[in-house]
């Protein structure tokens, strides 16, 4: 297969997260990304998958009832940690803890070069990360 594009992975499509408590899920990131769920399947009143465009790119954020998840997944805070930019990483931190997430990697400077890194568990089990990245930003600069 060949595609006129040279990378492999062209973009994140869509980061999955799973809850016990869908509607408290639901409820939690629409407060957290100031939007309602754009989507609700199979109803708003019992959904089993809600999803959120979010960020510059409108990212796809999916939440998953847990009972769909993968027979193999641990239960736990565990597996990769996708970072999302933000441009002040201390008050997006604050205002996670401020709406339940517990800490889960502490806001760390990555070298000198402004890259700075935190991550929290989300009162549903889930690792989300964030990052001010300027990397991104040049790449945001490039595309505006």
């Amino acid at each position: 297969m060949t595609t006129k594009n040279k990378h492999f992975l062209r973009g994140m499509a869509t980061v999955n997260f799973f809850a016990d408590d869908m509607i408290a899920a639901r409820d939690w990131y629409a407060e957290l990304f100031g939007l309602d769920a754009y989507f609700q399947m199979p109803s708003k009143d019992a959904p089993a998958y809600v999803e959120f465009r979010i960020g510059d790119s409108e990212d796809e954020f999916g939440i998953i009832d847990r009972r769909y998840a993968p027979d193999g997944m641990q239960a736990g805070p565990g597996g990769a940690i996708l970072l999302w930019h933000v441009d002040d990483i201390e008050a997006a931190f604050s205002r996670l803890i401020a709406l339940g997430a517990k800490e889960y990697d502490p806001i760390t400077k990555r070298g000198e070069t402004g890259f700075v890194t935190a991550s929290v568990v989300d009162p549903f089990g889930n690792v989300l990360g964030i990052m001010h990245n300027p990397h991104y930003v040049a790449v945001l600069g490039k595309v505006a």
